[in-house]
């Protein structure tokens, strides 16, 4: 028991850090109604991986993280370039050709890549088993850092984010604060996608936010909820893992679904008693 504990401290942490800022932006990703940006922008960064894999770069080198960091720029400036007051283009559209686009991108390149196979696996579902204290310091410093820039603008972040025809009346430079959104969600993609994968990540930022808003409203209660719900499928997930010998990446993503239905049956059940009518 002692062992299995042990083994799993460095990713438990790995997933509490997770928890912490990708419920925070993918509060602010389901408020845009952009669901898809971070499998999106993930998978452009996956791209980046794997192009600096065709280079000769190690996966989890600085180099690969570079390179996957200038593509996730790169997507970030089409997906603010994206964000117009015409709605004839849905921006969901340019999100789900960048992924389609990327995605294809990726397996061609892998194609012609030395263990293109073994790359996909990992960058789907990660090596969060395997995380090292250096990869925990480094993504603590790069979210930590992302935390801040966000608490200091968070007033245009969530006015846009929130209510984005009162922040253009209010004569807000929507493209120019999206871009700089989508370059720390950027960074924070990145790092995460290099870590946990492009499935995990999802499931971190979407799942915990979409249960919060079922049942609480406000950015600080959602926050709490998400937290909360984050922290108990991480456990799960790695405990299951640990348990009966599952991938670890996929056993926490699946925990994350099971959580999702669970959250959606209690909201369906909520709304039907206090649906019934009431007695006289």
């Amino acid at each position: 028991m002692s062992g299995m504990l042990e083994l799993l401290f460095i990713p438990f942490l790995a997933c509490l850090i997770l928890t912490g800022i990708h419920c925070y932006l993918g509060i602010h990703i389901v408020s845009r109604g952009v669901i898809f940006v971070d499998l999106s922008l993930a998978q452009v960064a996956a791209l980046g991986s794997t192009v600096a894999l065709l280079a000769g770069y190690e996966l989890n080198s600085t180099e690969a993280y570079l390179i996957s960091l200038g593509f996730t720029f790169l997507g970030a400036g089409v997906f603010a370039l994206g964000q117009t007051r015409d709605k004839s283009v849905p921006q969901e559209a340019i999100i789900g050709i960048v992924y389609a686009v990327s995605s294809a991108a990726a397996i061609l390149v892998l194609d012609k890549a030395p263990h293109g196979e073994e790359a996909i696996k990992a960058m789907l579902v990660g090596s969060i088993l395997f995380a090292t204290w250096r990869q925990i310091a480094e993504i603590s410093i790069i979210y930590l850092a992302v935390a801040v820039l966000h608490f200091l603008l968070r007033k245009k972040f969530l006015l846009i984010s929130m209510n984005p025809d009162l922040a253009r009346q209010s004569g807000l430079w929507i493209r120019f604060w999206d871009f700089i959104f989508y370059l720390t969600f950027g960074f924070v993609v990145t790092s995460s996608v290099h870590i946990a994968g492009v499935l995990l990540v999802f499931s971190y930022l979407v799942v915990p936010a979409v249960c919060a808003m079922f049942f609480v409203r406000g950015v600080a209660h959602r926050l709490l909820v998400g937290w909360g719900l984050g922290f108990i499928a991480s456990v799960l997930g790695l405990y299951a893992s640990a348990r009966w010998d599952f991938p670890t990446g996929a056993s926490v993503v699946t925990m994350f679904g099971v959580v999702l239905v669970v959250c959606a049956a209690v909201k369906g059940v909520v709304g039907l008693t206090t649906g019934l009518p009431q007695k006289a």
